[in-house]
């Protein structure tokens, strides 16, 4: 069965644009990995999480800050399928 990615944001701080932007942009690039986005309003302050199977992809508070999209998006490919070129937004070699 093809993963759930879940994004837990705190909507206190004003971070569902950018969830439901991240969201967009991951159901593009993961069109046929991904089940679906479950955008999760968090009860604590500060949080913004990216997970999926139970395993913590992204932690804004663990790298202090948010990384950029392209960096995200290799996080998420590397653990949902980690064959899959991501053309100009993967790693440089």
């Amino acid at each position: 069965m093809k993963p759930t990615i879940e994004i837990e944001y705190c909507p206190k701080c004003g971070w569902l644009l950018r969830a439901a932007y991240m969201a967009q942009e991951l159901l593009t690039t993961f069109q046929e990995e991904v089940y679906g986005v479950t955008l999760v309003p968090s009860e604590i302050a500060g949080r913004y999480i990216i997970r999926t199977d139970d395993i913590i992809i992204f932690d804004r508070k663990r790298v202090g800050g948010f990384k950029d999209i392209k960096v995200i998006k290799q996080m998420v490919r590397d653990h949902i399928s980690p064959d899959k070129n991501l053309g100009h937004s993967d790693h440089k070699a």
